[in-house]
């Protein structure tokens, strides 16, 4: 047994050759065919390319071949390109602080050419002729091509073949190359990318707009239920387009973050962009973004990872509370375009869902524009329902309504509508309404309205609860947090962290409503907590306060809590179902949604309303046809 327990024999410190630590380097750099298409791709957009074509054969295994039309190599610099820690992009420390390109590290052309058989061909704007470089021998030879690059990576772990086993399918590597050129493709909209795969021609995106580029490799329905962001807090600045709940995923793959151009996977970033959901997705929903940081390099370290992947910011916290005001304002702002938007224009329809039964549509919820209201509105729907008001459904329409009687059934004329239909005018009071106006009431559940679209299905009680949740969160936002002390302080046992944050954040939790104080060197007492908050687990409320003001933004947790007993409070205080409603009090539901921020969601995330226009009831009773 003591044999087997034995340590081995001392091995002498040698420095290692040069053969394996570029294979050690290469592991870093080079997980798969992908990470070799990132870099090259990072180095193309440093050289002022405008088009880059790559190219591959057995999804990146076999051949990568990255071309631009950027500056080029010179002559004598490409043996030198393909050393290691060989770049024109830094030269001194203070570069390094203030990276502002993509590729910086000179250490991907070498780790490459370590694992595969590389060429790089490559020619300057005042060279007579382009220069091949074999990377194997070093053979530099005079060739032809116009100015701008061209790399060459043919048979990739050819020789570690032990790598090469844990590669997946020619399908799911080319997936992944795909992929890591479609992230640089939203990145950067006015370079044009083509992807080919065993000599096809399998995406093109031309150069274009930064809306038009969206559309292009995320699909015109991104653009259709997405709102558009550009926020400004200080150095920060945040632009891009964040989905409306509605377009919502079972996984997190649609969301695109990137920090000055850099496509990057922050945990500061996503959680700052889950936190500004919260109220609005339904269970375990991810949410779509494309989110664009702009911020000062010297802000920012982007060389914590070989890949260049991830970073690390000066400020996480100021980080995260843009992002999360960003996508806020964005998300409860009022959005243009109306329910005859994108979503609902005619010729476009609605795609039925797998989970939808043949030959029924999927319905979606188009965006809802908030614009000026005229005519009768009641303005507090809450007091009109606790006013003593009739329950009885009344036969007369309420005032302000004009002749809201049925409109009398004809034949649809040459616009779609049918002919005797109210038809909204400059000076009718509802024609500027989103929702409508009410019809009916179904199963004592759901309100039926009706707008210049077709018919508009309510949730009484989902679209009540946001009302009530919104005033809730409005009138609590209207006064500072007070605290309430305990009669018992609520003790714990602390981490040194957790230590060290109390004592250095006292004011910033003062500010919060709590009072955490240290009472040994290893345990935390809270003494104080918000008194909206005074029922809750006073030790949980401090621990998750701490933790956050470790790496956020402290104020989410207390206003997450806040808003969970917010929620409950609405839920409770929302019209229930089975509840008779009259017209009027109908109708100044569907005006206060029109005024209530975040209306299209309940607090649970589940959506308020829903459209059926005109198109979709004939294609059901196959009118037309």
């Amino acid at each position: 047994m003591s044999a087997v327990l034995s340590s081995a024999p001392r091995r002498p410190i040698r420095e290692l050759p040069d053969e394996l630590v570029s294979q050690i380097a290469a592991g870093e750099v080079v997980e798969r065919p992908a990470s070799v298409v990132r870099e090259l791709v990072d180095n193309a957009l440093d050289a002022g390319a405008t088009q880059v074509a790559v190219r591959l054969l057995a999804g990146g295994v076999r051949l990568i071949s990255v071309e631009d039309d950027g500056c080029g190599i010179a002559r004598e610099e490409l043996p030198l390109a393909l050393k290691r820690h060989a770049t024109s992009k830094i030269g001194s420390l203070s570069d390094l602080e203030s990276v502002a390109t993509m590729g910086f590290r000179g250490e991907a052309l070498a780790a490459v050419a370590s694992v595969s058989e590389l060429h790089l061909l490559s020619r300057t704007a005042g060279q007579a002729s382009a220069f091949l470089l074999d990377a194997a021998s070093g053979e530099l030879r005079p060739a032809a091509r116009a100015t701008g690059t061209t790399v060459e990576v043919k048979e990739l772990f050819f020789s570690t073949p032990a790598r090469r086993k844990f590669l997946k399918s020619d399908a799911t590597e080319f997936a992944h190359c795909l992929e890591a050129v479609r992230r640089h493709a939203l990145a950067r909209p006015d370079v044009g990318f083509t992807v080919w795969h065993e000599g096809k021609l399998c995406e093109q995106w031309r150069a274009a707009s930064r809306e038009q580029r969206l559309a292009d490799v995320l699909g015109e329905d991104f653009l259709a239920d997405s709102v558009a962001i550009d926020f400004a807090a200080g150095p920060l600045r945040v632009r891009g387009r964040a989905g409306i709940p509605d377009a919502a995923r079972s996984r997190a793959d649609w969301q695109f973050a990137y920090v000055n151009g850099r496509y990057v996977r922050d945990k500061v970033i996503t959680h700052a962009a889950r936190s500004a959901y919260e109220d609005l997705l339904h269970g375990q929903r991810q949410p779509v973004y494309a989110l664009h940081l702009e911020i000062d390099p010297t802000r920012v370290d982007v060389n914590v990872h070989p890949t260049k992947i991830e970073v690390r910011f000066r400020d996480s916290r100021e980080v995260h509370q843009a992002v999360r005001r960003a996508l806020e304002s964005a998300l409860s702002a009022p959005r243009a375009g109306g329910v005859a938007g994108p979503a609902v224009q005619p010729g476009l329809g609605l795609t039925p869902s797998p989970a939808a039964p043949a030959g029924l549509p999927a319905w979606r919820q188009p965006s809802m524009a908030f614009g000026p209201q005229g005519g009768h509105v009641v303005s507090d729907v809450g007091a009109l329902w606790n006013s003593g008001a009739s329950v009885a459904r009344g036969d007369e329409a309420p005032v302000g309504w004009g002749d809201a009687g049925t409109p009398a059934i004809g034949e649809r004329s040459e616009a779609g509508v049918p002919s005797g239909h109210h038809q909204p005018t400059n000076t009718d009071p509802d024609a500027d309404w989103p929702l409508g106006k009410a019809l009916a009431q179904l199963h004592g559940i759901y309100i039926l309205a009706e707008n210049a679209h077709g018919l508009i299905l309510v949730d009484m009680h989902a679209a009540h609860e946001r009302i009530v949740y919104e005033r809730l969160k409005s009138q609590m936002d209207a006064q500072a947090i007070t605290s309430q002390p305990l009669l018992i302080p609520a003790t714990f046992a602390a981490t040194p962290a957790e230590v060290a944050t109390a004592e250095a954040c006292q004011a910033t939790l003062e500010a919060l409503g709590l009072q955490v104080t240290p009472f040994s060197p290893k345990t935390l007492a809270v003494r104080a907590v918000p008194a909206t908050l005074a029922q809750g687990d006073a030790v949980e409320l401090a621990r998750s306060v701490l933790a956050e003001l470790a790496q956020h933004d402290a104020s989410s947790v207390v206003e997450r809590a806040r808003n969970e007993l917010l929620a409950t409070m609405a839920c409770h205080g929302a019209v229930r179902a089975n509840r008779k409603l009259t017209l009027e009090e109908m109708n100044a539901l569907l005006r206060q949604m029109e005024a209530t921020e975040r209306s299209d969601q309940c607090n649970h995330g589940r959506p308020t309303w829903r459209q059926l226009t005109l198109r979709e009831l004939d294609g059901l009773f196959l009118r037309g046809r």
